[in-house]
Parts: structure tokens; sequence; C-alpha cells
């Protein structure tokens, strides 16, 4: 088991692995705020689908239906 002079913080290797794969920070920030920008642009759309949704469900009216 490590001492605590040898141990490593987590960020400290995560760090070491993304540069063992060329991967450097303004590579990853670039990244996660790509996937943050598609996810609030997701939501967005979600409830504008979802605003628009609940308008067109007072519009319809039952039908009837045969079924065999």
């Amino acid at each position: 088991m490590p001492t605590e002079g040898s141990a490593k913080k987590a960020c400290c290797l995560v760090s070491e692995i993304l540069e063992e794969c060329g991967i450097d920070r303004k590579k990853v920030r670039q990244a996660k705020r790509q996937v943050l920008e598609g996810v609030i642009l997701f939501c967005q759309w979600q409830l504008e689908r979802m605003e628009t949704s609940r308008s067109a469900q007072g519009k319809k009216k039952a039908r009837k239906v045969e079924v065999e």
C-alpha cells in the first residue's frame, strides 16, 4: 500500500492518463463544453415539444373507432 508521500491525487492520475493518450486540457474542456451545450439544446427542444403537444391536446377531439 502506498504511503502518504508517494500517493497521487486522482486528478493528477487522470491528467497523466489523458497526456499519455495525447489529449490535453484544452481538448477535454472543449469536448466537455460541447457535450453540455448539446444537453442544454436537447432539453430546450424537449420543453418546446412538451409545450406544443400540451397546446395541441386541447384542440383534439375524441374519435369513434370501430374495432373488429
